[in-house]
């Protein structure tokens, strides 16, 4: 049972420390990469999926992200005084995303589509809120730019996770690109956590489940990486026209 998301929402309050001296003065998810922001990237596949309803959470500069969005009328802000981290920050703005399921996407990545259906599409094709809580795309570690960890998950053919142990490598990561049910949060703590907490306890009940992509993906960890990213972002482009 296919759905299609009305409401989606963009992580973009982090500090981007590992960015800095750029982001001293300006947030991460405005920095631009081949000439335009990480964050309107990121809103770009959400307005191509049909995403009605926007919401971006702010902390770090961000009076400068609203000034960005000023007169979008698809985007609420959420703004958070606090960090709240991934799953706090989602916990918070939940009354803003609909008694559906919605999208949630970092806005410190960048990925292409791959094949005639966008990312987002497979997402949402795949969804069986019979059997999910959580959906989450995930990217083959040897093909990820910009990302030096052990990976994730592994994924068995009928797209069940499982977590690496602490003495394994495993083939795929999250690529911080979801689809999440209103469920996933039913008994959520409180203020600040990470949405890592949530996903364990789907796993536990088996309503936890993943996607490979099959574009690419970037990840714009340092100041050295944005030249590298946009050279392969161009490379992309123009063997993919």
């Amino acid at each position: 049972m296919s759905c299609k998301p009305t409401h989606g929402m963009v992580l973009a309050a982090g500090l981007g420390l590992r960015m800095r001296p750029i982001t001293e003065t300006l947030p991460k998810p405005l920095i631009k990469v081949g000439g335009r922001t990480m964050l309107d990237r990121a809103l770009d596949h959400l307005d191509k999926a049909g995403v009605a309803h926007k919401v971006v959470n702010t902390h770090w500069l961000g009076e400068k992200i609203a000034d960005h969005l000023a007169g979008r009328a698809d985007i609420t802000l959420s703004p958070e005084d606090a960090l709240l981290e991934t799953g706090g920050g989602v916990a918070r703005a939940l009354p803003l995303l609909g008694a559906g399921p919605f999208y949630v996407v970092n806005s410190d990545i960048i990925w292409t589509d791959g094949g005639a259906d966008t990312a987002l599409a497979r997402l949402a094709q795949a969804w069986d809120d019979t059997r999910m809580d959580g959906l989450l795309l995930m990217q083959r570690t040897a093909t990820a730019l910009g990302y030096d960890g052990d990976g994730d998950f592994f994924l068995s053919a009928d797209g069940v996770p499982t977590r690496r142990g602490a003495r394994q490598v495993a083939p795929l990561l999250f690529s911080g690109v979801q689809i999440l049910s209103p469920r996933l949060f039913a008994e959520a703590p409180s203020g600040k956590f990470s949405l890592n907490v949530l996903y364990d306890q789907a796993l536990e009940a088996g309503r936890l489940f993943g996607l490979v992509h099959d574009g690419g993906w970037y990840h714009v960890g340092t100041p050295q990486a944005l030249p590298v990213v946009e050279q392969a972002l161009l490379a992309e482009k123009q063997d993919n026209p």
